[in-house]
């Protein structure tokens, strides 16, 4: 395991809400981290909760991240150390109230 690999598992054991995007969550720096960023909001989690991870800062990470998860796109949610998807996903399961769910609040 490389040491881009290694801290990014780090990061997925130790953050309950991770998000792997491009920007912050104050400020994204692209249209799909924004969107996951308001879906999040959307269910009810907290910004200042959810541990990001500005993938533009680091080019390790950037890299490692998509052989990490073997999914080809940022931005990335993990919830619970367990690896739910991008933008498109977190949308479809918004819609269905399943990331409520997974994310622990009330759909």
């Amino acid at each position: 395991m490389s040491d881009a690999q290694q801290r990014i598992d780090d990061l997925v054991k130790t953050n309950e809400v991770l998000l792997f995007m491009k920007g912050n969550a104050s400020f994204p720096q692209c249209g799909f981290s924004g969107r996951a960023i308001q879906i999040l909001k959307a269910c009810g989690v907290e910004p200042k909760t959810v541990k990001t991870v500005n993938v533009l800062e680091d080019p390790e990470i950037r890299a490692g991240i998509k052989d990490y998860s073997q999914w080809p796109t940022i931005p990335q949610l993990y919830v619970k150390g367990e690896f739910i998807g991008g933008s498109d996903i977190m949308m479809e399961m918004y819609e269905s109230g399943e990331l409520q769910q997974v994310l622990g609040q009330k759909a």
